[in-house]
């Protein structure tokens, strides 16, 4: 994987001198169809029939989500909905306008950390 150096300074410190930290380098973006392509070169299945798979995958796990189900990808990890809300004092008090803010939280399987533990980094 490769990095380049950027200089930052510490939001909580502004005043201190800056540091430089390693920053991942983007290549760019893979959309479906390059991501069905690849696959289907290592499958039996055409790059449509991936492609349809990929796409119905994306139309049915956020209806798992807001249904209240976690998503297991089984070696690349698990999505789940997580809420923001503003605290009130009392149970009663509380009303779905409270709630500020939903997010989906990725949690990487073991596999899938075991890879990350294995990138070679280079910097650029």
């Amino acid at each position: 994987m490769k990095y380049k150096l950027i200089q930052k300074a510490n939001p909580l410190e502004p005043e201190t001198q800056r540091k430089w930290y390693a920053s991942a380098v983007k290549r760019g973006t893979i959309n479906n169809y390059q991501l069905s392509k690849g696959i289907a070169s290592k499958s039996s299945l055409t790059r449509g029939a991936v492609m349809n798979v990929i796409e119905n995958m994306v139309d049915e796990i956020p209806r798992y989500l807001v249904d209240g189900y976690s998503v297991n990808l089984n070696n690349l990890g698990t999505l789940r909905l997580s809420l923001s809300s503003e605290g009130v004092n009392e149970p009663g008090d509380f009303i779905a306008e409270n709630i500020k803010n939903t997010r989906v939280v990725f949690t990487p399987s073991p596999e899938f950390k075991k890879m990350l533990e294995k990138i070679d980094f280079k910097e650029v």
